[in-house]
Parts: structure tokens; sequence; C-alpha cells
């Protein structure tokens, strides 16, 4: 359910939020349009969610009511705020022409869905221009990479390439205000809780005079600067590397805001000198049972399985590591190490550690990955995704939850259920295998 904090999301706002979800280019899962409805705060009004014409909600616009209430909801979060050290200052200066910022919900509302392959993602996010201009940008803070590479012992190269994901090496940093953006998102229900925390972190920033409101820009979510920290994460691991006397990830100069990328990785346990992961073969005869996060092993225990790197050669013992098969058993192998998991702290999709950790290896004159993606296979929906749970959890493979995603529990169960019907467990669901359970 969505909510409306403070009072009634009027049908014209709704409506307007619809139209972007069903626009032609948009990726709004299907279940999420279908069958659900929204319920607001302090009404029993319910809206129906499903696609409305478009033609009959062009001209709809945000009524004076919701406005309104959101003055309404500024007010009592003010004092909220207040309660946790915000000062009236800050406050009234933040606040004395806020406004609602429709724009915001719609595109919170109309958040893609992330329905690529993992070789479509990483064809963007580790091509050639992106290898080139990062290699440029090495370059031209190659001193300061290297002094932050020396405090915070995080390679270069990992550290350009969180820059190079978030913002194309600060090409594009984000212009909405931030401020605006954690207010709009924090008064609608849907995650208000969170993006308040947000948002009283944000007032804590602007009132330590890192920066002005004028100038806390990002993206429509909250995340900001060059690396895209949320605010909670800003307080937590932002770094004053320059010595200029503030934390300061919004400017054109990327220093503090590379140094606090990898202020980030090293509180969270980055090892250097360990890879994130490395490319393997696996042997004809491979168990793919074991090829899951939890089972681990030293490389040099790998290679008497058979398992070895590109060059036929064992993987150096750098440390305990897994078999991940991003693409199941036709496509690229890879060993992951304990670093994996801490560039999942930063994001914790897959693909994006991936995209992070080849991109990196790029950067450092490594090869791209030498092993075919199944290029043939497309990736299910989000409705099929869980189509594909509740059919495991049904057929006695239990999923843990119907999500649409596809983590470790679902992993785990198209593993077993490939297992019971003696096909290759790779885990990896694929449209075949969803006709199978249909």
């Amino acid at each position: 359910m969505h909510k409306c904090v403070g009072g009634v999301m009027t049908v014209a706002l709704w409506a307007s939020i619809v139209q972007a979800e069903t626009s032609e280019n948009t990726k709004w899962p299907d279940s999420a349009v279908t069958g659900e409805t929204i319920q607001l705060a302090s009404a029993d009004v319910t809206v129906s969610i499903r696609p409305v014409p478009r033609p009959a909600v062009e001209a709809l616009r945000v009524s004076a009511a919701v406005s309104a209430r959101f003055q309404a909801w500024l007010g009592a979060f003010q004092k909220r705020a207040q309660q946790q050290g915000i000062t009236e200052k800050t406050l009234n200066r933040v606040f004395s022409d806020m406004t609602f910022d429709e724009d915001i919900l719609k595109r919170d509302r109309n958040q893609a869905e992330f329905s690529k392959p993992i070789w479509e993602y990483l064809d963007s996010a580790v091509s050639d221009s992106r290898v080139s201009n990062g290699r440029v940008a090495m370059q031209q803070h190659r001193q300061v990479l290297k002094q932050i590479e020396a405090e915070y012992g995080v390679e270069k190269e990992v550290v350009t390439a969180i820059w190079g994901l978030e913002t194309s090496f600060g090409s594009y940093r984000g212009s909405n205000r931030t401020l605006s953006s954690l207010a709009t998102l924090a008064f609608d229900a849907r995650r208000a809780q969170f993006f308040e925390t947000q948002l009283i972190a944000a007032l804590r920033i602007v009132q330590a005079g890192d920066v002005t409101a004028g100038n806390m820009l990002g993206s429509w979510a909250g995340a900001m600067g060059h690396t895209q920290f949320m605010p909670t994460s800003y307080l937590d691991h932002a770094v004053d590397f320059d010595g200029d006397g503030r934390r300061d990830i919004w400017s054109d100069d990327p220093t503090d805001a590379l140094a606090s990328a990898a202020s980030y990785l090293a509180q969270h346990g980055w090892k250097k000198g360990q890879p994130w992961g490395v490319e393997v073969r696996l042997p004809a005869d491979f168990d793919y049972a074991v090829a899951r996060r939890d089972y681990t092993l030293l490389p040099s225990a790998w290679a008497a399985r058979g398992v070895v790197a590109g060059n036929g050669q064992a993987v150096p013992d750098h440390g305990k590591a897994a078999i991940l098969l991003p693409a199941g058993g036709q496509g690229v192998a890879l060993m992951i190490f304990d670093n994996f998991s801490v560039i999942e702290a930063y994001n914790g999709a897959d693909a994006y550690v991936i995209g992070i950790g080849h991109l990196s290896d790029r950067l450092a004159g490594r090869e791209p990955f030498q092993s075919d993606w199944p290029r043939g296979e497309r990736a299910l929906s989000f409705t099929e995704k869980k189509e594909l749970q509740t059919r495991l959890t049904q057929a006695g493979f239990d999923t843990k939850g119907i999500d649409g995603r596809t983590g470790p529990n679902t992993i785990n169960a198209v593993r077993a259920y490939q297992l019971a019907r003696g096909l290759m467990p790779d885990g990896y669901p694929t449209a075949e295998l969803l006709q199978r359970l249909r």
C-alpha cells in the first residue's frame, strides 16, 4: 500500500502519477498497476492503480489541497526536527520557500524495473568509452588518487570505478535540490520513515556548514555529489580530505567525494590487494550445487576441484572465495572474495558490484571477460519473477517471499528445484524454467 501522510492525495495527483507509470517509455512493474489500491492516510479512500488512458489524465495537476497538506506536514515535521537538534534558525532558512514537488513523486512511482540481463548492463557500465574516460580521469587526478589509496588502502581504480558508475566521473551529479526532494518523499507515506531520517541528516549537514541548502544538489531521491551519498552515509563516512574545513562532495573538485568513497569501503572492511573477483574456468564435471555464496574454499582448494583462472593456473590464495554464476552455467563464472561483499555494502545489486569490479579491472589494464554470455536468453520481467517465486513455493521450494527480486533465497529455491528435476543446478531463473513450472 502507498500512503500519503497527513491527508488525502487527490485523484488528480494520483492520476498524474499513473500517467507517468503507463507512458510508452516506462518499465513500471506490471503487478504494480493491476489489482492493488492506494490507502490514503486520514481518509477511507481507495483508488485503483490500474492504468488510466493517457488522454483522460493529461491535464490533471496537483490540487491546492495537497499543497496545503504538505505545508501542514512541514509544520509538524519542523517540531520533530527541533527535538532532534535542528535549530529554528536552520529550519526557517531551509523551509521558508519549500514547496511540494510533484515531479519527485512521479519519478518515485516510475522507477524503471531492472530487467536487463547482466551482459547488457555491463555493455554500458564497462563500455569502451567509460573505460577510456576513466583512464583520462585517473590521469587528471592521479596525485590525489594516489594519496587517497595510501590513506585508506583502497585501490585508485576501485575509487574511480565508483565515481564512473555513479556520476560518469562527475559529469552528471544531479540538479535536484536535495532538501526539497527529501521533504516531498518524507511527506509521501510510501517510505516516509526512511526519507524523514534522510531529511534530518541533510539538515544536520547544512547546519554544520558543509554546504548551503541551495548548493546541496543531487539525484531526485536524495543521493548527493560525485559519489552519490545519501545524507546518513555522508554523516557516517564523508571526510574532509583537502583540509578546507568542509566535507564537500558537491563542488567541481572531486577530492572529498573520492576520499569519502574510499573511506566508506575501508570502514566496511576493504582488503587492499585482494581481488573483488576473478573470472575462472569450470571443469566439465563441476558440481553446480556448490556455486553459492555460503560455500567458500581457498582458491588452491578450488583448483584441486578443477576450478582455475583463465590461464589454467590456480588463482592465488587471497582468502576464501565462493563461485558466482551471474548468468547461470552458460555464462561467465566468477570466483568472488570478501571485497565483493564490501562493494555490495555500497549497492547491493550483483550487477552493480560486478560492474564496479570489472570496470576497476579494466582501468588497471586487465582484459575483458573471456567467456561468452548467453545472449540469446531474455531476462524475466518483474511479473514473471513473482510468478516464478509463487510457483516454486507452491511446488515445495520456498523462496521465503514473493517480491519479484532474484536474491539468494530465490536462487537457492531454483537450485533445489533443478536438483529435484535432474537439471543443471546453477540456480539461474530462465523463461524455460518458468515454463516448466507452469
